[in-house]
């Protein structure tokens, strides 16, 4: 017979388990609820009843009281007695708009015996000093108000319906009287019955029946709002409703009801409970008094359906099922370890042993069910692995040799390339006339030039002639050693541009490097693919005439007195775009106060800030009217540092080339 597996062995103890454990606590169950459950109907009944007469009692005492306050102010007496005085009037509405605001449903109202009139104000509309209508004593719909006035001394609570106002509320209606006992009129407030029902009635325990009854039996609240027996609180003939000694299922449980309604009303902190038939089923009512509302609460229990368990009863039972559930699972717990769990931790060690490269490790083979088998297939897997190890390292010793000699052969390469680039950046340096602007011009210039890499795309140019000189900076597309190539090639043209127009006119200079530069790549079969323009911005200074002519291809010209900031805008193409530009001379005054400034595009495109925005033209323009009256260098000192502070942590975007030159 095959050997009873791993699987199977598992499955039958947690069923010997489940079945050990499920008997003998259906068995107790069964016979605790049978013995019990009567008792823990009356337990539940009772403490439902309490819970909803506090739950009914605080609210509705606070909201009789708010009435009582608002009825027997002196505020509203002085009113009630000069209705003509406008002061008296509005002094009693400013006074009641703040009872309103702490009424629950933020709603009042006043009827005045000598008119009739009907005032109400409400939370969902402005608060009116008009009456909203006047009584009428022929009207149904206000018989609650006479005969409030003829069955009641101080106040009653009323369940009506008031058509002028389309809602139903539960009105606390109290009686106004004159220090001389005359009644004035009627005043107090309401609770919406929808929402009192919903918040002190309605009741999601399956089974329970909470409901108000008046001291006649009339149901004032209940969750079938087609049982509530409108305007009895009013008038005791009034029953539009139901009563619930009617319904009841024979003449005696009337009784019984009647005598325990006295009973409770006698002793108003006690609870009676009384077996009745209620639509036909058997329940239990439980009733308790309310003497400030003269209210009664009731709740209908059927055992049937009702959650009547009271949990202190069960702990015993719990506690002993826990028990014996325990005992259970640490049953179950020793025959897996012995079954199962033992076996498994020595397959674990075998198999870290492997992880740790002892492939020479014996599996346990005791075993003549699934761990056994797993055992061989750890056997044979030890047996593969250690004839892969050693093939693999054999070919990772091989592919190290390879990775070494090959790393070395790339170090070489990075090594002259790196050097290629240093000396290109040599090259492109000893094409910027640094020691020129120095020589000719001193402290009246300063250049800030920052290649995004070794090697960058922008230049800058300068030639002099007596009281003539001439400033250019140039920005190439690209970046590197393309934007170095690109530079070579500008300079060149650009050179050869201003020996044939010479530099006193920037804009035939821009023209002429525009034509230079097509025709040495026009023959090209790429020229089309490759990025070629060059944003260039030239100057040309006359000391002697004090004037500066601007012209520029995509880049501007910016100067400042430290009072403002003007630019001249170049031309909107720059050289060699896909259209040739049109690039035309600006005349600017050479004023001994003003500092110029030509500069490409990097410093107002790198990104910075909190949002990693652009520096931007306004920012730029700020900064350099902050520092326009400073000496140059220190100028270009306090420029890099508000770059650099802006930048924070982003990569710097692209070339930045800024020149600045200033004649006293």
């Amino acid at each position: 017979m095959a050997a009873f597996g791993l699987r199977g062995k598992s499955l039958l103890a947690l069923l010997l388990a489940g079945m050990l454990a499920l008997l003998p606590a259906g068995l107790i169950g069964w016979s605790l609820l049978s013995s019990i459950h009567e008792h823990f109907g009356e337990a539940y009944a009772r403490n439902a009843t309490l819970l909803s007469r506090e739950k009914i009692r605080t609210p509705i005492s606070r909201e009789l009281a708010l009435s009582l306050r608002l009825a027997n102010s002196e505020v509203t007496l002085q009113w009630l007695k000069d209705p003509q005085d406008a002061a008296k009037k509005d002094l009693f509405f400013r006074e009641a708009e703040r009872y309103r605001q702490d009424f629950r449903d933020h709603a009042y109202f006043i009827v005045m015996l000598s008119s009739l009139e009907y005032y109400f104000n409400g939370n969902e509309e402005p608060v009116s000093m008009q009456p909203h209508y006047t009584l009428n004593r022929e009207t149904a719909a206000d018989s609650w108000f006479f005969s409030t006035l003829r069955d009641t001394d101080n106040f009653n609570i009323n369940v009506d319906s008031n058509p002028e106002l389309n809602t139903t509320k539960v009105w606390l209606n109290m009686v106004v009287k004159d220090d001389s006992g005359e009644v004035l009129a009627l005043a107090g407030s309401g609770l919406d019955l929808s929402s009192f029902i919903r918040d002190f009635i309605a009741s999601d325990e399956q089974g329970v029946t909470p409901m108000i009854l008046d001291a006649d039996g009339a149901i004032q609240a209940h969750q079938n709002s087609n049982l509530i027996a409108l305007n009895s609180g009013a008038n005791a003939d009034a029953r539009a409703g139901s009563n619930l000694l009617d319904m009841l299922g024979s003449e005696s449980e009337k009784q019984m009801v009647i005598q325990a309604m006295q009973a409770v009303k006698a002793n108003p902190d006690d609870v009676r409970i009384q077996p009745i038939t209620l639509d036909g089923n058997a329940q239990l009512l439980a009733l308790s008094y309310i003497p400030e509302l003269n209210w009664f609460v009731a709740n209908a229990v059927d055992l049937n359906s009702a959650q009547v368990i009271d949990r202190t009863w069960l702990t015993p039972v719990l506690i002993g099922l826990g028990a014996l559930l325990i005992m259970l699972i640490l049953l179950f717990a020793f025959a897996i370890e012995r079954l199962l769990l033992s076996p498994l931790r020595q397959l674990r060690l075998s198999a870290q042993a492997i992880a740790a490269g002892r492939y020479d490790v014996a599996m346990p083979r005791t075993r003549n069910d699934e761990i056994g088998e797993l055992s061989d297939a750890f056997d044979t897997m030890a047996k593969k692995v250690r004839s892969h190890t050693h093939e693999l390292e054999e070919r990772v010793q091989e592919r190290t040799r390879d990775l070494e000699e090959l790393n070395q052969s790339m170090h070489a390469a990075r090594k002259k390339i790196e050097d290629s680039i240093d000396y290109a950046s040599l090259i492109q340096r000893s094409i910027l006339p640094s020691r020129d602007l120095v020589n000719e011009l001193g402290q009246h210039h300063t250049v800030l030039w920052r290649p995004r890499d070794v090697v960058g795309g922008d230049f800058y140019v300068f030639r002099s002639d007596n009281q003539q000189c001439l400033f250019g900076v140039v920005d190439c597309a690209g970046h590197g050693v393309p934007g170095a190539l690109m530079t070579m090639l500008a300079h060149a043209a650009l050179d050869q541009a201003i020996n044939d127009c010479g530099m006193a006119n920037p804009a035939a200079i821009l023209e002429r490097t525009d034509q230079i530069v097509r025709n040495m790549l026009s023959d090209s079969a790429e020229y089309k693919s490759i990025a070629t323009n060059m944003d260039v911005g030239l100057a040309f200074v006359d000391l002697s005439q004090r004037r500066v002519v601007f012209s520029g291809a995509k880049m501007a010209l910016y100067y400042s007195d430290g009072r403002s900031v003007e630019h001249v805008a170049g031309a909107k193409r720059a050289l060699v775009d896909k259209r040739i530009g049109d690039y035309r001379n600006t005349e600017v005054a050479l004023d001994a106060e003003r500092t110029f400034y030509l500069c490409t595009d990097g410093f107002l495109d790198q990104a910075g800030g909190e949002q990693g925005f652009g520096f931007g033209n306004s920012r730029f323009a700020e900064m350099l009217c902050q520092h326009a009256k400073l000496p140059l260098q220190q100028q270009s000192a306090a420029f890099s540092d508000t770059l650099a502070a802006y930048q924070g942590d982003y990569p710097q975007r692209d070339d930045i080339t800024m020149l600045c030159f200033r004649f006293d």
